[in-house]
């Protein structure tokens, strides 16, 4: 009996790939690219396609190696050219990464949409931008997903929205000049009160008027429309305006959360924070910010060796108060946050973080 040699028809095994996905019209097509340069690709940094594909084949399945039918090409792309389908693939073809790499993805892009989200809200009592921290706080609160097909801005706008529906939170205001001739001036005025917007300053030249005003991004389409139809000009002075100075830590106090129970629960107010607690986190404020001047004090005594935290990348003055300093809940908070690839806080902010933290463990029902 003659034994014969049984080698597979049509496949093509690659290992250690990238792949691409397109579904078209039912069907399923891969491409085999090198990994990391599909991103560079699609940002316009590579220009060889050589460099991206490791053939110009196209697969029904890489892994298993099979090809994709010609009939199911012309079907789905009307082309059997596979370089001009390699190219659609890896335009609009979803990219299969691992569980690692999509977690890394993820976490990068969450912390790109919370700083956005810093820098177009305010607190609308202090006037001042919540920390980095906090936005992400209530980001997980509300139970917000990253979307990776969707833009860092277009879901900071709607992070913002869903924010706004339990917590207070309010779009930073936009700074405007606008100009007009002085006939049309009331008609301005009229449209800038019913936006509730707040006039800075005016000024009068010839026979133009200008008028400095802030006011919610959601109505600068609408503005620019109503100054052109007027015959005037629009500038923009500043695309976010937040209160100027140092923030203090009470204003993050519980006085201030606790008058602002979410809108759901709004019957239901969670109860003030027992004074017992309250001293203690003011208590813990203070050990904070003598430990932050303890290098000031240092010098004024003699020579000292400042010795520097680097979990808290701060001075924190001699020996003593070095090792003082690991015990302290600053250092700890940082630890903690360190393990988590988080950048570290300043005493300040730690005590705001930590009386967040402290307010939710007593309160159910917290909010801001």
């Amino acid at each position: 009996m003659s034994k014969t040699l049984v080698q597979p028809i049509g496949q093509k095994r690659l290992t250690n790939v990238a792949i691409v996905r397109l579904k078209k019209h039912g069907l399923r097509f891969e491409i085999a690219c090198y990994k990391n340069k599909v991103l560079s690709w699609r940002s316009r940094v590579e220009k060889d396609l050589d460099e991206v594909l490791q053939s110009h084949t196209v697969y029904s399945n890489v892994s298993k190696g099979v090809l994709a039918k010609t009939k199911d090409m012309v079907a789905a792309f009307g082309t059997d050219d596979q370089t001009k389908i390699c190219l659609e693939i890896l335009e609009k073809g979803e990219l299969q990464i691992a569980g690692k790499e999509r977690e890394s993805q993820f976490s990068s892009q969450f912390r790109d949409i919370a700083t956005i989200v810093m820098q177009k809200t305010i607190n609308p009592e202090t006037q001042r931008p919540y920390t980095i921290s906090m936005i992400e706080r209530l980001m997980h609160e509300i139970h917000f997903a990253v979307d990776p097909h969707s833009s860092s801005k277009k879901q900071a706008l709607e992070v913002i929205r869903e924010l706004q529906k339990s917590f207070p939170i309010k779009r930073s205001p936009m700074r405007l000049r606008l100009t007009v001739p002085e006939q049309n001036f009331h008609t301005l005025c009229e449209k800038l009160n019913e936006w509730t917007a707040i006039i800075v300053s005016k000024d009068e030249s010839g026979n133009q008027l200008s008028v400095i005003c802030e006011m919610e991004p959601g109505n600068f389409r609408e503005c620019d429309s109503l100054v052109r139809n007027l015959l005037g000009r629009l500038e923009m002075l500043a695309v976010s305006v937040q209160a100027e100075g140092d923030s203090q830590v009470h204003d993050y106090d519980d006085e201030d959360i606790s008058s602002h129970p979410p809108k759901e629960s709004a019957d239901l107010a969670p109860p003030r924070l027992p004074q017992e607690s309250t001293d203690s986190v003011l208590q813990l404020g203070e050990k904070m910010r003598k430990q932050t001047i303890s290098s000031g004090n240092g010098n004024a005594v003699g020579e000292v060796k400042q010795q520097k935290c680097s979990t808290c990348n701060a001075f924190v003055g001699d020996s003593k108060q070095y090792r003082d300093h690991f015990k302290s809940e600053w250092h700890k908070h940082n630890l903690k946050r360190k393990t988590r690839q988080l950048p570290p806080l300043t005493a300040e902010e730690c005590l705001a973080d930590m009386e967040i933290t402290d307010s939710k463990s007593d309160l159910q029902d917290y909010s801001f």
